[in-house]
């Protein structure tokens, strides 16, 4: 049996150090925004090619964090793929502000340039790109277009720690500002709940900082409207131990996703775009399927588990009901056809070879 995803065994090789890490912790006496927090904000800022990252309660945080930092006008609007996460919409709805939806890209299942420019009216204040599953967005039109209608461009780069894009820059660096999730199943996973915010923007960053902490930079003086979002010393010295060995981990991933790109030969299946893979992060191999509850159920017999990312598109999602009229097709056959594969950088060649031949056998 394969399972999709073990997270004791993604974790087994760092259980000795981070036994290590907590006693340094529980001994240490500071569990809050300390020394921890500011190593790890370091280390992630120059991982990521930004002059500051600020540590957050989880990737959700991040982003609403984010549009509170900039201030928007209520009812502003944010162009936003209509094929990713839910969290993605709800940082726009949970900050005041309207989503509008663009269609991906089939082929690379991320927004499309060429539909951002038709859906902006005078109300647009930001694109919201979303480094889906860990491929880099295209950004050069993107940057074009906010250029010419002097828009922010926020990443939600919750699945894409590492991703670069044609020109070797890091994910969280090609915008204004971008939003991680250290959620444990991501490539760079905490232990629980966490998040970043990286820029090069030193304004915002000070905002954030102080929106994270009450709206405060020094205790007990509350300069403006802030919430309670701290990523914690125990998860940020997790992080600081693990990024460590993000980089070789992602280039594991990328030596999976290459056998998968080139031995999975099953006709019937629809599988993700080489032209970039040595760029992605691989968070997740995701194939397509015109019959996918029947590939499910023969890789489930064969011992073989798979998730799906995701069921249900977000404007048919109960809770986003206001946008249920939009007719969003390739969105919708995108949710309905996709089956993520197990890629994980325990696996061993002999359960790649189980997972290739078990999907060349359906």
């Amino acid at each position: 049996m394969i399972p999709f995803l073990d997270l004791k065994r993604l974790n087994e090789p760092y259980f000795l150090d981070f036994e290590a890490i907590t006693r340094a912790f529980l001994t240490g006496g500071r569990y809050m925004m300390a020394e921890k927090l500011e190593t790890f904000e370091k280390e992630f800022a120059n991982f990521c090619q930004t002059k500051h990252c600020l540590g957050v309660g989880n990737g959700l945080d991040a982003l609403e964090i984010i549009w509170q930092s900039y201030g928007f006008p209520q009812g502003s609007e944010v162009i936003v793929p209509a094929n990713t996460f839910i969290a993605s919409i709800l940082s726009i709805l949970n900050a005041g502000l309207v989503p509008v939806f663009a269609e991906p890209n089939l082929n690379s299942y991320l927004i499309d340039y060429q539909e951002i420019e038709s859906k902006i009216t005078p109300k647009t204040v930001a694109i919201l790109v979303v480094h889906l599953y860990g491929k880099c967005v295209s950004m050069q039109p993107i940057k074009s277009i906010a250029i010419q209608y002097d828009l922010k461009i926020v990443e939600d780069a919750a699945q894409a720690h590492g991703a670069t894009d044609d020109f070797g820059n890091m994910v969280g660096s090609l915008g204004n500002a971008a939003a991680f999730s250290f959620y444990p199943t991501k490539n760079l996973g905490a232990l629980a709940d966490g998040g970043a915010i990286t820029t090069n923007d030193g304004v915002l960053a000070e905002r954030i900082r102080k929106i994270r902490n009450y709206g405060s930079a020094i205790k007990y003086e509350n300069e403006i409207i802030g919430r309670n979002s701290r990523l914690d010393e125990l998860q940020a010295a997790f992080l600081s131990h693990k990024l460590q060995f993000l980089a070789q981990n992602n280039a594991r991933r990328r030596a999976i996703a290459a056998r998968y790109l080139s031995e999975i030969k099953s006709e019937n299946i629809i599988l993700p775009p080489a032209d970039t893979s040595e760029r992605d992060t691989w968070h997740l191999f995701v194939v397509r399927h015109a019959d996918r509850a029947n590939l499910m159920a023969k890789l489930s017999e064969k011992g073989i588990g798979t998730m799906i990312h995701y069921p249900i598109p977000p404007h048919r999602q109960v809770a986003l009901a206001a946008f249920s009229d939009l007719q969003l097709p390739i969105t919708e056959k995108i949710h309905r056809e996709v089956l993520s594969l197990p890629l994980n950088t325990y696996m061993t060649e002999a359960e790649v070879d189980e997972v290739i031949k078990a999907v060349n056998d359906c």
